[in-house]
């Protein structure tokens, strides 16, 4: 086996269309990404800036871009994004049995 096909980054990428806004493109999250998501105590609002702001590949957003973008957007606008990124990063499982909302929620 070799330890470099361990330690390379194998993250799935995937567009997520916005109607009437376009089109962004979204990553899977990393095994410490994703900890740092579902180990911590935060608001549901928090916690979509946090997992979103790692996720985002096109645009690259802060957390506080996405503060903004929650505030600017219709309420379900940032839903498909999430789930997106929850899937790839093999997250609603997790979040579904440790009673966690996923963001948006």
């Amino acid at each position: 086996m070799d330890k470099s096909l361990l330690t390379k980054a194998r993250l799935a990428e995937e567009d997520v269309e916005l109607p009437g806004v376009g089109t962004v493109r979204v990553r899977a999250l990393s095994r410490a990404e994703a900890m740092k998501v579902t180990d911590r105590e935060l608001p549901v609002a928090r916690m979509e800036q946090v997992l979103l702001s790692m996720a985002m590949v096109d645009p690259v957003m802060s957390e506080a871009d996405v503060a903004e973008w929650q505030t600017a957007a219709p309420g379900g606008e940032l839903e498909p994004v999430v789930e997106v990124i929850q899937r790839l990063s093999g997250l609603e499982k997790k979040a579904a049995k440790s009673g966690v909302p996923a963001p948006g929620e």
